[in-house]
C-alpha cells in the first residue's frame, strides 16, 4: 500500500513547482506573433525582469536552458584565447568552465571544494598577480545547484576593484535569483544569467542575460559571438522577432508574465527573499535537530549557516539517501533532488547525498510536509536520527 496516491510534491532543485495561475496563463491556443496582445506583453516583461535581476541595465531572452545562457554571455564578451578565472564550489562552476574551454577559451580554476564558499581573498590575490591582465573574466557561480553553497558576490567585486584588476564578474544566478538577495548593479556584477525553471516559477525553456556598459563593451572585441548569441539586436529591438532571433516562445512568456506579476507586483522581491530565508532556516534546523542523534550519519553539506543557500539544501547521508529518496516518492507522494557532483555515479557514495530544492512556489505548509515526510522516511527506514526536527522547524516559521 502506497500514500503516494493524491497530489505530488516535487522538492527538487529545478524545474520547480509551477503554479496553477501560471500553467493556467500558458493555456490557449498559439497567439499571433506579428502584432496584437503578444508584442506588448513581450516589451512588458524586460523592465519586471530588470526589477528582479536589481539592475538598470540591459536584458536579453533566449530560447534555451541555463547553458545556453552561459554559452551566450560568453560569446558576447570573449575572443578564442582569452583566460578566464573560475573559483569553483560544486560542479556547476566545472560545467561552465567546460563550456569555456568548448569556446577556446582558456580556463584557470581555483578549487574550493565541495563545502566552503569563494575565499574572495584568494581571488584578489589571484588577480594582483595576474600583471599582464590576461584574465578577462572572473566566471561567478552565485549558489551552485549542487553543493548548496552560497558565495559572497560583493566581497569578490571588492577584491576585483582593490586589485585593480580590469576582468569582468560574470555571475551565474541560475539556483539564486528570485529566491536569495541578488544585487547586480549594487554588487558590482557586470553580467547575471539566470532561468525561468527555478525561482521564476515558469517550465524550463526560456533563459536571460542581463549585462551593463562594461560588458557591451567587451562585446565590441568579442570574436565568439555569432549571429544567434549576439545579444545586440536582441536588445531593445525596434522589429519584434528580434528579440529570439526568430519565433518567440509563446507560451512560455504568457506563463513568464504571470509569474513576474506574482514576483514583482504582488508579493515583491524584497518579500519574495524574506521568505526563501525563512523557509531555509525551518529546513536548516530540522535538518540540525536529526543530525544531534548519538548514531546519525545525516548532515547539512554546507556547516556554515551564513553561506547555506536559501533555495537549495544538499544532505549527506551516507549509503542511504537513494534509499530514502525512492521511499519518500513511492510511499508518500514526494520526489527529492539527487545528489550532483559530489561522487562518481557508478560508485558506491553515488547514493550518500540527496537535495531539498525549496525554490520558487513554496511556502511555510508545502516545505513542513516536505519535512514531515522526511521524518516519516527516516522512521520507517529505521535510520538513525536526532528528535525535534518538526518541533525546531516549526518554532523557526513560528519566530
Amino acid at each position: 500500500m502506497s500514500l503516494a496516491h493524491g497530489p505530488h510534491t516535487l522538492a527538487i532543485p529545478g524545474p520547480s513547482m509551477v503554479p496553477e495561475r501560471v500553467l493556467r496563463a500558458m493555456h490557449r491556443p498559439s497567439p499571433n506573433i506579428y502584432h496584437g496582445p503578444l508584442i506588448d506583453l513581450t516589451h512588458s516583461l524586460i523592465p519586471d525582469l530588470k526589477a528582479v535581476a536589481r539592475t538598470e541595465h540591459d536584458a536579453t531572452i533566449y530560447i534555451g536552458n541555463g547553458h545556453a545562457a552561459w554559452e551566450a554571455v560568453l560569446a558576447n564578451t570573449h575572443s578564442r584565447g582569452d583566460r578566464v578565472l573560475v573559483p569553483r564550489t560544486g560542479s556547476f562552476a566545472d560545467g561552465w568552465a567546460d563550456m569555456a574551454r568548448g569556446l577556446g577559451l582558456d580556463v584557470e580554476m581555483l578549487d574550493f571544494g565541495n563545502r566552503d564558499p569563494i575565499d574572495a581573498a584568494a581571488v584578489g590575490e589571484r588577480l594582483r598577480a595576474d600583471k599582464g591582465h590576461e584574465i578577462r573574466s572572473v566566471l561567478v557561480v552565485h549558489v551552485d545547484t549542487s553543493s548548496s553553497i552560497r558565495s559572497d558576490i560583493a566581497a569578490i567585486r571588492r577584491e576585483i576593484d582593490a586589485a585593480g584588476h580590469p576582468a569582468l564578474l560574470q555571475v551565474d544566478c541560475m539556483a539564486s535569483m528570485a529566491c536569495d538577495r541578488f544585487e547586480m548593479d549594487e554588487w558590482g556584477a557586470d553580467t547575471a544569467i539566470v532561468g525561468c525553471q527555478k525561482g521564476l516559477m515558469t517550465p524550463p525553456g526560456v533563459c536571460f542575460v542581463f549585462y551593463n556598459d562594461r560588458a557591451s563593451k567587451a562585446r565590441e572585441r568579442a570574436d565568439c559571438v555569432t549571429g544567434y548569441w549576439d545579444w545586440v539586436p536582441r536588445t531593445n529591438p525596434e522589429i519584434y522577432f528580434r528579440y529570439f532571433n526568430g519565433t518567440g516562445p509563446t507560451h512560455h512568456l504568457y506563463g513568464l508574465r504571470e509569474a513576474l506579476d506574482m514576483i514583482v507586483h504582488e508579493e515583491g522581491i524584497e518579500n519574495v527573499w524574506a521568505r526563501h530565508a525563512r523557509i531555509a532556516s525551518a529546513i536548516h534546523a530540522a535538518f540540525e535537530a536529526w543530525e544531534a542523534g548519538n548514531d546519525a550519519a545525516m548532515e547539512l553539506n554546507v556547516r556554515d549557516p551564513a553561506v547555506r543557500s536559501h533555495a537549495v539544501t544538499a544532505i549527506r547521508l551516507p549509503e542511504r539517501a537513494t534509499e530514502l529518496r525512492n521511499w519518500v516518492e513511492s510511499k508518500m507522494g514526494v520526489t527529492l533532488g539527487i545528489g550532483v557532483g559530489m561522487a562518481a555515479p557508478d560508485t558506491p557514495d553515488w547514493h550518500g547525498f540527496f537535495r531539498i530544492g525549496h525554490m520558487g512556489h513554496v511556502s511555510g505548509h508545502s516545505i513542513l510536509g516536505t519535512l514531515a515526510t522526511i521524518d516519516t522516511g527516516l522512521k520507517a527506514l529505521g535510520i538513525p536520527h536526532g528528535p525535534g526536527a518538526l518541533d525546531r522547524a516549526a518554532q523557526a516559521l513560528a519566530a
